[in-house]
Parts: C-alpha cells; structure tokens; sequence
C-alpha cells in the first residue's frame, strides 16, 4: 500500500530525531492528535518498512551503521574522566625539605627571593633578613605529600589538572568535547555520560517506557466515565 503524502512526510521527520510525536506534528498533524498519530503510525507495516528502507538508504549515503554509533556511545559512557581532568593533592615547600624546613625549587629561585628580600626592605627602611635555603633544594611540586610533615599535616594542597589533550589515550578521545575560555579560566567540556549510557540501554531495549498506574490493591485502576470517540477520515489526519 503506497503511503499518503502525510505519511511519507512523517517518515521523513521521524528519521530526523526519531520522536513520533514531533514528527507528527512537522508532518501536519494537529496538536491534539500528534500523539496519537505517530504511535499509530509506528505500528503500520507498510511505514515501518518505508523508515526502514529509508534508513539503510541513509546509512548507504553515509556509511554509518547502527553498530558503528553504539560502539561509539559505549565509548563515551565507559571513558574515565580522570584520563582528561584530575583534581590531586600535591605536596608542600616542606614536605621533602631537609628537615621539613621550606625547600625551593633551585638556587636562581633563592636568590631571586632574597633581592626580593632586599628590596623590600630598603622600601621599608629597615633591616633586611634574607630568607633561609635550609631546605635545601629541588622541590617539585607534582610529588604527593609527605605523610609526616609538620607543616601541612600530609595534607598538600588541592588542585585542578587538566592533561595535555594531544597525548589523551585512546579510550579518552570520545569524552573530549573542546576548551572554552572564560574570565573565570578554562573550562574543559566533556560529553555526557549519563545520557550516552541512556541511548546505549534503549538500544538494547533495557528501558520499558511503558507506565502502568495501579489501584489500592495493586491491580490496575478502575476508572469509570464517558468515553468520547474522535473520528479521523483519511484526508483529515491519516
């Protein structure tokens, strides 16, 4: 049986984001019946086998399966985040000093410290203390705290780190959605988990949609009323 022109227009918004009712409603269908309508018009087997024929034509035009997106939805709600952006504690000045006393970097950072020392002074007018390298030197800031400093307790301190996205592992690159500066900094976008995870469980039909409301005792409500049938000739909303 060929389609109507309603009907074929209804193929063709449906494949767009594959919602009945929206696609009834692009189609031409009135408001109060798109619902209707699509849920009906999922069930007739001469427009399943028209969405159908439709996209395997798409997917020969784009060489894109159905396999090749939930693979890719997989990726992304199974990528570990921490591959992108980590927030770590890192030690402090005295966690690796000698005798836990305040560690620089190297010798050019002392020594810068101690001009800034003087200088300060002088502004001041007053004696210049020149900062102590009993610490020693060497500090590196990416080594975890040291459990037994005196000074931050194990504790370090708190920060954000966002990898280097050229060398992301492979099973990261899919949750990776761009940078977006802001007065605030950078902001890493990442795709969302939760709802590619969504897609991968209605794909494989471990959602059922559909609601039942029960009664007091468990079985289905009893409701009692008037029922208005609404007729629709063909030319009208078929």
């Amino acid at each position: 049986m060929a389609l109507t022109a309603k009907q074929s227009r209804f193929v063709d918004e449906y494949l767009i984001d594959l919602n009945a009712t929206q696609a009834a409603l692009r189609a031409g269908y009135s408001k109060r019946t798109a619902g209707q309508i699509g849920d009906e018009n999922l069930k007739k087997p001469e427009i399943q086998k028209a969405i159908q024929q439709r996209m395997q034509e798409r997917q020969a035009r784009t060489q894109i399966s159905a396999d090749m997106v939930l693979r890719r939805w997989w990726e992304i709600a199974t990528a570990d985040p921490n591959e992108l952006v980590s927030y770590r504690r890192v030690c402090c000045r005295h966690c690796f000093g000698v005798g836990h006393k305040y560690q620089w970097a190297d010798e050019l950072e002392y020594q810068r410290a101690a001009q800034q020392a003087e200088k300060d002074a002088a502004e001041a007018d007053r004696h210049a203390v020149p900062p102590s390298d009993e610490g020693g030197y060497g500090f590196d800031r990416t080594l975890r705290p040291h459990p037994k400093c005196p000074e931050c307790k194990g504790e370090g301190h708190g920060e954000v780190f966002v990898n280097d996205t050229r060398d992301l592992p492979a099973a990261a690159r899919p949750l990776y959605a761009g940078v977006k500066v802001t007065k605030d900094g950078l902001e890493v976008k990442l795709q969302d988990q939760g709802k590619a995870l969504e897609n991968v469980a209605r794909h494989l039909g471990m959602f059922n949609d559909k609601k039942t409301l029960l009664g007091p005792d468990g079985g289905p409500i009893q409701m009692v009323g008037r029922i208005e049938l609404v007729s629709m000739d063909d030319d009208g909303e078929d």
